[in-house]
């Protein structure tokens, strides 16, 4: 029986820092996958570095949104220890231009424009901003951040300025009644110590 041995590769540790093309700025969260081996996947930090473990002749692919896809085959080094500086140029993809347009045609927009009629602008604030509209507007339309923000601002206001009114922040020991009751039942012998017997 013929046993065949296959030479393993030499490992490394590949890091290296990817750039983009022209302007030097790092580019982040890109994944390379080692297609050499098991398509093993990575990811480079926000700032373009990135670090592995890897063999030598395998051939890395570099992809990012936006960036050409880069291949990049791994040197036979005399160290165990492998730097590269991975360079990826940005794609520029020029899509082509859309014009909505709700009408069949242009005719038929200007018959519809024309048909608006010139209503008084005053008029319409008027009723836009009626009581009635507004009320209207209010069940339906969702609160802006900027309005959950005032109320609770006014809110905590509110509850600042009325902690002393509020019975639910009232501290017992400043309440006399609380005093009272003590007082009265120290007096009786509530809590003397012959009556706690356990």
């Amino acid at each position: 029986m013929n046993i065949v041995f296959a030479q393993s590769k030499k490992i490394l540790q590949f890091s290296g820092l990817i750039t983009s093309t022209g302007s030097d700025l790092p580019v982040g969260f890109v994944t390379i996958k080692n297609t050499s081996f098991n398509n093993q996947s990575f990811i480079s930090n926000n700032e373009g570095y990135f670090s592995f473990v890897a063999h030598v002749g395998d051939e890395i692919e570099f992809t990012s949104v936006g960036f050409n896809p880069v291949t990049y085959t791994i040197p036979d080094v005399e160290s165990d220890r492998h730097t590269a500086s991975i360079k990826m140029l940005a794609q520029i993809i020029e899509l082509p231009a859309v014009t909505p347009f709700p009408w069949a045609s242009y005719e038929d927009y200007l018959s519809e424009f024309m048909a608006l009629g010139g209503d008084d602008p005053i008029a319409t604030a008027r009723r836009n901003l009626s009581p009635d509209a507004l009320a209207a507007l209010a069940r339906v339309v969702p609160r802006s951040a900027e309005e959950i923000q005032t109320f609770n601002s006014l809110q905590r206001h509110h509850y600042m300025q009325n902690k002393n009114i509020n019975q639910r922040m009232n501290n017992p020991f400043l309440n006399p009644f609380n005093w009272y009751q003590l007082i009265n039942s120290i007096k009786k012998g509530d809590y003397s110590r012959e009556k706690l017997k356990y």
